[in-house]
């Protein structure tokens, strides 16, 4: 993370001025030299909270809160004490300079790279608006039932065709090659082409409202669907939700958060007036977003996809936030549609509204999908659905919430309390983790995701060309989530994966693969076969998808683009079958 140099942060505190900032929030009177008003931080009638102009502090003396006007800032705005510094710097007129830079030069801030974020944000979306070549960009968007104007409000962009554009338009702006090329926007290999092209742009901002990254959409076939700004000192995914800033207003005001996996899931539900949604970035929930989401709020609400890949996010997210005390609704996805955003292009915002309304606790959503899960399982049912709650009752951090989660399931799956407390406290009980998994299930995801963690240099090849929702084995998934974790804290080797893996099984499994060295042998071989039949599995699933779409033409005669996406698809399949190796 960059740090502001002290003789920064020394010039801010020197310049700010403390009344000013406080009676931007609540009406202060003078009184003897100080500054009284009413305390924000508790109801009361008698002024009794105080400003001292000259030390640049306040005083509570009815709640006893105090501090500096910089604490006062970040318990006003929920800001961390740098974001608090950027965000009175701002303000004052203050150049902030960074130390730990990485590749960006210390000759240019912070400030450089938001303002330049900025533009390029700007001019993205002058190209979606006003260009001709973005215009099938725009109708995509305004057919996925997204307005102008909420196109207009998150600033939405389209990268165009042309990769050298971006480079040129900037340079005549004034900036240095240098300070591009460690700006993120361009590639590696050649710092004058543009890492986004052909896409849809969807600007990520901090909390306080500046473009830091972008994610972008492919319009045409093609890999990867999104395309994100790597991780940098500037920016971490993990610690970033999008729609965040935009939303901020609302959850505030609501005092709760709707958490969601993709962009447009966020636009839909704003689109529905649901304006507390933000969403992931191409990640799982992180410990880093769980510290960002308690800063404001103490309750969340999950709506992730229908598909078994986002039950089993819902199910890890629940987890996650309980073991760091927040409570969790879950909103049930749809049976017909896959996600928010096609629930909203397909059923309309009414649909949507009712769909969010009607969230349920995060524990009747995990009875309801144990008996799912196992309803054929017979005499074992109860004994699998109790293993497969006792995480959630080991992550509660309420004695008196666990009490009473345990009463419900012992009724869910009429059994008795003493049922429960002997079998959650069992040691079987304990080592269970993923839903649906007594066992660790082997196969080619799990192979060619174990050979990736053993190999870990491999893994930035891997996660370009795929990403999570192509995996469909748990215990693959974990692996690559924990990997992930890894990439966003900046950590290596084996045990960091391993510290960031739960099931007891898997890390046992991961352990033998690596005394046997059975992945150290021609790696290159093993991953890129992996890599290419994940790609086959993908392809063939739009293959499948879009062979119903044809059929639903029935005697109607099939649009030519449906048929020349048929043909693109058949020609990658031909492709990938053709670098078949290892795996079937």
């Amino acid at each position: 993370m960059n740090r502001i140099t002290q003789n920064c942060i020394q010039a801010v505190i020197n310049r700010l001025d403390a009344v000013e900032i406080v009676n931007s929030y609540l009406h202060l009177e003078s009184k003897n030299g100080r500054f009284v008003g009413l305390c924000p931080f508790h109801n009361e009638k008698t002024p009794s909270f105080h400003v001292n102009p000259d030390l640049k502090l306040y005083h509570c003396f009815g709640c006893g809160k105090g501090g500096t006007i910089v604490n006062f800032v970040m318990e006003m705005e929920k800001l961390t004490f740098l974001e608090a510094i950027e965000l009175l710097a701002e303000r004052f007129g203050v150049t902030l300079e960074y130390e730990d830079l990485g590749k960006i030069t210390k000759s240019h801030t912070i400030q450089e790279l938001y303002e330049l974020y900025n533009r390029v944000a700007g001019s993205f979306h002058y190209w979606l608006v006003e260009k001709s070549e973005g215009k099938k960009a725009f109708t995509y968007i305004l057919q996925r039932g997204i307005t102008k104007e909420l196109i207009n409000s998150f600033n939405l962009g389209y990268a165009p065709q042309d990769r050298h554009w971006l480079f040129q338009f900037l340079g005549t702006k004034g900036y240095s090659q240098e300070f591009l090329a460690s700006s993120g926007l361009f590639s590696k290999k050649d710092p004058q082409i543009s890492f986004f092209s052909r896409r849809i742009m969807f600007p990520i901002t901090d909390v306080q409202g500046r473009v830091q990254a972008f994610g972008g959409r492919i319009l045409e076939e093609g890999e990867p669907k999104y395309l994100n700004s790597a991780d940098s000192t500037f920016y971490q995914k993990g610690r970033n939700l999008f729609g965040f800033s935009y939303a901020l207003p609302h959850i505030r005001h609501i005092k709760s958060m709707l958490i969601v996996e993709g962009y447009m899931d966020v636009l839909a539900l704003h689109q529905a007036g649901i304006c507390h949604a933000v969403g992931t970035l191409g990640t799982a929930l992180t410990t880093g977003h769980i510290a960002l989401i308690r800063r404001f709020v103490d309750h969340v609400t999950l709506f992730f996809d229908s598909d078994n890949a986002g039950h089993q996010a819902t199910y890890k997210a629940i987890l996650l936030c309980r073991s760091k005390g927040l409570s969790v609704s879950v909103v049930v996805p749809s049976q017909t549609q896959k996600d928010p955003a096609e629930l909203l292009q397909k059923e309309g915002t009414d649909i949507l509204t009712k769909k969010v309304k009607h969230a349920i606790l995060d524990v009747d959503y995990l009875v309801s999908y144990a008996k799912t899960l196992f309803e054929n399982a017979g005499s074992e049912q109860k004994v699998r659905a109790v293993a497969f709650m006792t995480p959630y009752l080991h992550a509660l951090t309420s004695e008196v919430l666990r009490e009473t989660t345990i009463e419900v399931i012992a009724h869910a799956f009429n059994t008795s309390v003493m049922s429960v407390i002997h079998d959650s406290r069992s040691e079987i009980s304990q080592k269970t983790n993923i839903p649906q998994k007594e066992a660790v299930h082997i196969d080619s995801e799990l192979i060619l995701l174990s050979a990736v963690a053993i190999n870990e240099a491999w893994y930035q090849k891997f996660r370009s060309q795929i990403s999570l929702q192509d995996i469909e084995n748990p215990d693959a998934r974990e692996i690559f989530t924990a990997l992930e974790t890894c990439l966003e804290h900046g950590e290596h080797g084996i045990d960091a994966i391993l510290s960031h893996i739960s099931s007891k099984s898997l890390k046992n499994i991961l352990i033998k693969q690596i005394d046997s060295g059975t992945f150290t042998i021609n790696p290159e071989m093993l991953i890129s076969d992996g890599i290419n039949t994940l790609k086959r599995k993908r392809i063939k699933r739009k293959h499948k998808d879009l062979i119903s779409k044809m059929n639903s033409f029935c005697h109607e005669e099939i649009p030519q683009a449906l048929l020349d996406e048929l043909y693109y698809i058949n020609t990658e399949i031909k492709q990938l079958e053709s670098k078949r190796r290892l795996y079937e």
